[in-house]
């Protein structure tokens, strides 16, 4: 039998040695991660799995009807932490004062209670070298100010990426980089209803001024992530992302004026560009 608790003791220390050790508790950077969370729980219920086995061979074996086998761990910590004396032994502590038939007890304060009080003063001592003195520690004006400047940092990566850029915040694209990109996305993906040169076929005229959605930068991005299901252009969003949309609006805005070869009759309304903002005309 105790071969047994042994053998089942030491898979329990084991499985939770795997547990603490690797990188079950890992956090990702949006949140927890789900295969490290299936790990915990696989852990949990290995660990749960062993305890009932171990219970099981003990009421079997010992025949422990009222579980007295299975408690005796919990009374001995429980004597440990508290230091109690057992009621037939109160005597022997007993004090002589007696206060209206109330008489005291020389206990010893509990060992938890002495744990939580010197290890307050180690901590504090510990804080006060971290954060006071050797300066490794963050205080919070200094904390605040990393994740500030940690958060900006971010912010910036994601306007690069062009992860910010919606039919609300884009802007006119000019440089030569962007342009070129727009004209390859324009022509492996318009030429077929809107022509190579912007002249129009299935798709309008997006040379002129007459706009069926709307022209401007805004208008033709919000076009193109949205598309036009009920006239057959698809929903661009899915398969470009917003800077890569962003480049080829700004590159339809440089068609405008233009004289293709076969222009398609305007549709739409007259375009007129608001005051407010100084980009070209354009149609979508």
């Amino acid at each position: 039998m105790k071969s047994i608790n042994k053998i089942l003791f030491s898979a329990l220390l084991l499985i939770l040695s795997f547990a603490f050790q690797s990188e079950i508790f890992a956090q990702s950077e949006g949140g927890y991660d789900l295969n490290a969370v299936m790990k915990v729980m696989l852990v949990i219920t290995i660990v749960m799995i062993a305890l009932v086995m171990w219970l099981t061979i003990i009421y079997s074996e010992k025949n422990d009807l009222e579980g007295a086998l299975f408690k005796a761990p919990f009374a001995k910590l429980n004597q440990m932490l508290n230091r109690s004396v057992p009621i037939e032994k109160e005597k022997d502590i007993m004090l002589d004062h007696d206060y209206d038939g109330i008489r005291e007890l020389d206990n010893k304060i509990p060992p938890w209670f002495q744990f939580l009080f010197w290890g307050t003063i180690i901590w504090a001592l510990i804080y006060l070298f971290v954060f006071h003195i050797s300066g490794t520690g963050q205080l919070q004006d200094a904390e605040y100010k990393a994740e500030v400047q940690q958060a900006a940092f971010e912010r910036e990566l994601l306007v690069k990426s062009g992860a910010m850029i919606n039919e609300e915040t884009v802007t006119l694209a000019t440089d030569a980089a962007a342009l070129a990109e727009g004209k390859e996305i324009f022509a492996k993906n318009c030429v077929t209803c809107h022509a190579a040169d912007g002249g129009g076929g299935v798709g309008p005229n997006l040379t002129d001024d007459y706009w069926i959605h709307g022209g401007g930068i805004k208008n033709i991005f919000k076009t193109i992530k949205y598309g036009v299901p009920a006239k057959g252009m698809i929903t661009w969003q899915s398969q470009l992302d917003p800077a890569k949309m962003r480049s080829v609006a700004s590159y339809i805005l440089t068609l405008h004026g233009t004289k293709p070869a076969a222009p398609k009759a305007p549709q739409g309304t007259l375009w007129t560009e608001p005051k407010t903002d100084s980009t070209m005309t354009a149609k979508s």
